[in-house]
């Protein structure tokens, strides 16, 4: 496959022009039946340059929308509210704005930006220390603890945060399982630390 000077030429030997009747090679790509969507990448038809051509002159995108929404399609912002990883009401539990706190997308990565800033720069103060590793540093900040943390402020944090994030706690609610493991890696890394002895 390679491209050529018509944009979104894919030369393929033994693809025929799906118009019908036309013989000529099925060089170019056009939307298929099924669109690309959250289960994978849709279906492709295939025409040559004429019909590629007609093709696009009479495809509608908005085709079966209604007015809302193809007004809300058409916003600059479409499509960034959706649910992700960093959109989930439980990311903010690792100090991290969420994302859906914010109407304009702009602000929201800015201020993503600057918490993952200030926690790096934290933990390479703790770091460079020489009390902890970058490992431990990092575990430290998991638990939301600072470099003159010692065993007993340690095993209370590490209750507190059991005891906020366990299923059992949250009516058997599972959404901060994963929180919850990271802490029990955090303090199993920091329970054995030098730091400590």
């Amino acid at each position: 496959m390679s491209a050529s000077r018509f944009h979104g030429r894919v030369e393929s030997a033994g693809r025929d022009c799906e118009a019908p009747g036309c013989r000529e090679a099925g060089e170019f790509r056009a939307p298929g039946r099924r669109p690309h969507g959250f289960d994978g990448p849709g279906e492709w038809r295939w025409f040559c340059l004429d019909h590629v051509r007609e093709f696009n002159a009479g495809y509608d995108w908005f085709d079966g929308m209604s007015a809302d929404e193809i007004l809300a399609a058409q916003s600059p912002v479409a499509g960034w509210r959706t649910e992700s990883r960093a959109f989930r009401p439980e990311t903010h539990v690792d100090g991290m704005p969420r994302w859906a706190d914010y109407a304009d997308p702009l602000d929201a990565i800015s201020a993503r930006a600057s918490g993952i800033r200030s926690r790096a720069e934290r933990q390479a103060k703790m770091a460079m220390t020489g009390r902890f590793s970058r490992e431990e540093a990092q575990a430290l900040e998991t638990m939301g603890l600072g470099s003159d943390t010692d065993r007993t402020r340690l095993r209370r944090r590490y209750s507190e945060l059991v005891r906020r994030y366990h299923p059992d706690r949250n009516g058997g609610d599972r959404k901060h399982e994963a929180r919850l493991n990271q802490v029990v890696e955090a303090y199993q890394l920091l329970r054995k630390s030098r730091a400590f002895a």
